[in-house]
Formats: structure tokens, sequence, C-alpha cells
């Protein structure tokens, strides 16, 4: 194969049969000396190391692996890693059902309760191991971010939370004004177009002008609703939880979204496989999260492009993946989406997916994005189900 280094073991390796038993015993004890140098050398890392076949089940871990999922030796080997981090394989199904050689870097955050509680990221890469009849296989990489994310979490919260707030206070005062007087110059208008109704009649003219007049006022009240929203959304309450319908929100949104996404020239295909168990949600919330994930989906999509919003569950979680086939991102951003002020639109603030995971932890959920550039992007929320709730508190 071309590019591909012969080196002194691979040519050893090419006269194998003619070897003789003396020479047999030397390859033997160099590989197992190899072998286990390289095995010293993955043991010393912090970050724990998986290979993985298709159907998930372990064909290594190194020593940080073992410690990280809580298992030994014997019992991680073959183990399967959907059972070990149950809520992982639904949030992978588009890189692990993709048939085609450029397959995308899967990377999310996983909570682990065992042998306990600790915030690890993964990060998967695919590959193809040419020595095992070119099968596919991935190299998860499981690093353990709880410190950092729990000093990441207070940074953000004690130091960027009061600029963020003061921030929005600024703009949301820059924008009420205006809206204000947009709203009283309306009601002006439409108390003359009353009074010449009354003196003239009720005309095609003067019933357009009312038509008008009412959509100026519902588009001002739709834009008080946003920055309204926003500045609940950044603020840093507590969810008000009570048992919701996941579907019937998202109709909800979607609905006061269709004018724009009816302008964009985007499809959206909501498929909800019967009914939806419950969850634990703050209506407002999830409102805002659902926002801010289709308007990056518009954004990242031109015209003609399609969203696809899928819903499956488990015994523990329902789930919510949010497919568009736009432009996709890179995978050196992909590890910084969820930072504060990183954004890649050039009018982008940075705070949109902030929002949403910090939304989801409060929720008792995670968030994960599985994305390739120039294919597209698929965002999974998982919500713990309302029955599982009342089992764990049981």
């Amino acid at each position: 194969m071309a590019g591909k280094k012969n080196t002194s073991l691979d040519r050893v390796l090419g006269r194998l049969d003619s070897l003789d038993p003396a020479s047999m015993a030397n390859l033997v004890q160099r590989l197992a000396r190899e072998r286990g140098f390289f095995e010293d050398v993955f043991n010393v890392l912090q970050e724990g190391v998986l290979v993985i076949g298709a159907d998930g089940e372990i064909d290594y871990a190194n020593a940080a692996a073992h410690r990280l999922i809580g298992l030994s030796v014997d019992d991680l080997t073959g183990a399967v890693l959907w059972r070990l981090v149950p809520g992982l394989r639904p949030s992978l199904e588009s890189a692990l059902g993709d048939a085609e050689p450029a397959l995308p870097v899967v990377t999310r955050e996983i909570e682990l309760t065992y042998p306990e509680p600790r915030t690890v990221r993964l990060y998967m890469v695919p590959f193809t191991a040419e020595g095992l009849g070119a099968e596919r296989r991935f190299a998860v990489i499981l690093s353990d971010i709880t410190t950092e994310k729990k000093s990441t979490e207070e940074r953000i919260e004690d130091e960027r939370t009061s600029s963020v707030l003061l921030l929005a206070a600024g703009v949301a005062h820059e924008l009420g004004n205006p809206l204000n007087s947009l709203t009283i110059h309306l009601q002006l208008i439409e108390r003359k177009l009353r009074k010449l109704q009354a003196t003239a009649g009720s005309g095609r003219e003067t019933a357009g002008l009312a038509d008008s007049i009412r959509i100026c006022q519902e588009e001002v009240g739709r834009l008080d609703g946003i920055i309204t929203n926003f500045l609940d959304a950044i603020r840093p309450r507590p969810p008000d939880l009570a048992e919701t319908n996941l579907a019937a929100v998202l109709a909800e949104v979607l609905e006061f979204q269709s004018r724009e996404l009816e302008d964009r020239g985007i499809q959206v295909e909501a498929d909800f496989a019967g009914r939806l168990p419950a969850v634990m949600a703050d209506r407002n919330q999830l409102k805002q999260v659902f926002f801010n994930l289709t308007k990056n989906a518009m954004e990242a999509m031109g015209p003609d492009g399609r969203l696809r919003i899928r819903a499956t569950t488990d015994d523990d979680n329902v789930y919510l993946l949010f497919a568009d086939n736009g432009s996709g991102i890179k995978q050196a951003d992909l590890a910084k989406l969820f930072q504060p002020y990183h954004t890649t639109k050039s009018g982008g603030h940075g705070l949109g997916l902030m929002i949403v995971q910090r939304i989801l932890r409060e929720h008792g959920g995670q968030v994960g994005i599985e994305s390739q550039e120039g294919r597209g992007t698929v965002v999974t929320l998982q919500f713990p189900r309302k029955d599982r709730r009342v089992r764990m508190l049981k």
C-alpha cells in the first residue's frame, strides 16, 4: 500500500513461514516487548483510551479507562460500551449507522455515577483496522473534566453572569424604547383609523390598513417576547418543573417560527412514534432551548434546507434529535461549542449553546452534538422520564 512504512518487523513477518524455532521464539519475545512498551505508554496517560467495534464491544481499554468506568480488566474487555454508559448509543446512531467511509468525529459530555459521580468528555474517532480485514472501529478518548467543569461553571456564573446580564439589560433597554414607541404610535394610528371608519364607513382600504396595523402589533409583541425569553434564559434561576409534553412544546415553537421557516424555504419533518412519555420540565425554558436549536439549524442551511426532528425513548430517558443538512461544524470547533462567547457566526453572541447546555443540566438531562463539515449537524437532547424520577426517589 502506498505510503505504508516497511519496517524491519514487517520484513520479518513477511517471511514468517521460513523462520526456524529459535528465530520464531526471538520474534515472539520481541513482539511481547513491543506490546508491553506500548501498553506502558497508554497506561501512563491520564485520559481513558478505548477501542470499540461497530457493535460497541470493547476490544481494548487502558488503565485510565478502567479507573474512569470503574471496572477491572476482565470485566471491561469484551463488554459493550452501550450497557456501561446508558443513553450513549441513541446520540451516536448517525455515526454508528453510517456506511460511508467518511464518518463524523463525535464529541459529547456524559455523566458517570460509578464508582463515584463524575463528568467525562467523550471524543470518538472512526478508523479502519487494516490488519483485521479493513474492519471499521472507533477510538474513544475519555477525559475526566469533573474539576474543570465545576471550576468553569463557577467562573462562568461568578465572573461572566454579571457582565452578560448587564449587556442583556442594556440591549433590552435599547430595544425596549423603540418597541414602546412603536406600540404607542400604532395605538394612535388605530384610534384615528377607527374614527375614520366611524365617519366614512369601512371600505377595502380601511380594512387593509386595519390588517396592517394588527400585523405590526403582533410583530412588536413577538419581538418583545423574544427579549423577555432571552432575559429569562440567561438569568441563573432554577426551572419551574411541571409535567410536560415535549411534542406539544416543540409544536408551539415551530408554529412561532413557521413564517421564518417558510421565508427561508426550509422544510421541517417531525417524527414522533406514538405518544412520548411525560417529563418534568419548565415550559418556558424548553421553548428557549428549542428556539435556539432551530434558529441555529436555519442559519446553517440555505434555501431548500431540511430539518428533521425525531424522538426516541428507552426505559429511563426521552431523546429529541435535531438533524439538519447544513454546513456542519469544523472538528476544531466541536470542543468549544459550549464555551461562552465562542461563535462561528459573524453576528452571533456565543451564548446560545451555553444556555441550552445549562438548561438541560438543570433539568437532569444532557446535550450531545455530532457534526461533519459540509454534511450537517445532529443535536441530541436527553430528558429523564417522569416515571424514572419517581423510581429514583423511592
